[in-house]
């Protein structure tokens, strides 16, 4: 991805963000954006959205932030959060051949592992040079530590999500620490230890679930 960012002016890093894949579709080109780590967390919470106590923060900060980068760049903005219908986001994520579907049903990406999100989307005029596809990193983990670390097996082989089994844990004592520092599968993917994500981000994320 670093030849496209380089294409692209300015670039996503300057806003904390990251080029996460991109894809053809037509004659235009889709760059999907998500956290740059480390650095996202203090860039979010300094912002006037974080801290005007006002509903949704993330969400109004990513439409300032990726609007503006899309004016920069000449290109359309595109939301996980706007619908319906709503842009999908995971198919997107899939064809970019940076995402693959994890043993445990979510989207594990090369970057960011199990902690992949995904805060808007650019459209671009004209079909700009991709990166090549990449190869799941689930491929070659052995130990596939995500699928024994739900303590309720919410999230688990059977590629099933138990949201509200989930929901219920997280809400109780035993589940204090999956909502202060994280999902516990998500933290037990190697890709995501070297993420630099803090677990202020993911208590944040946590907190919104419920």
């Amino acid at each position: 991805m670093a030849a496209l960012s380089k294409a692209l002016s300015p670039a996503p890093e300057q806003a904390a963000l990251a080029i996460f894949g991109a894809l053809h579709e037509g004659d235009e080109t889709l760059v999907l954006l998500g956290p740059h780590e480390p650095g996202f967390w203090a860039c979010f919470t300094a912002s006037s959205e974080y801290q005007d106590g006002q509903a949704d923060p993330l969400d109004r900060w990513s439409k300032r932030v990726i609007g503006g980068l899309a004016a920069d760049w000449g290109g359309v903005a595109v939301f996980p959060s706007d619908g319906p219908p709503y842009a999908p986001f995971l198919d997107w994520a899939l064809k970019t051949g940076q995402a693959w579907q994890s043993p445990v049903g979510m989207l594990v990406h090369a970057r960011a592992g199990l902690m992949v999100s995904y805060r808007g989307a650019v459209r671009l005029k004209g079909r700009l040079s991709l990166a090549p596809a990449g190869a799941s990193p689930c491929e070659s983990c052995a130990a596939k530590p995500c699928l024994s670390a739900c303590p309720v097996g919410a999230l688990n082989a059977s590629m099933a999500y138990d949201v509200p089994g989930c929901q219920a844990h997280i809400q109780s004592a035993a589940g204090e620490d999956c909502l202060t520092a994280g999902c516990l599968v998500r933290r037990a993917c190697p890709v995501s230890q070297d993420y630099g994500r803090l677990a202020a981000q993911s208590a944040f994320h946590m907190r919104s679930f419920l």
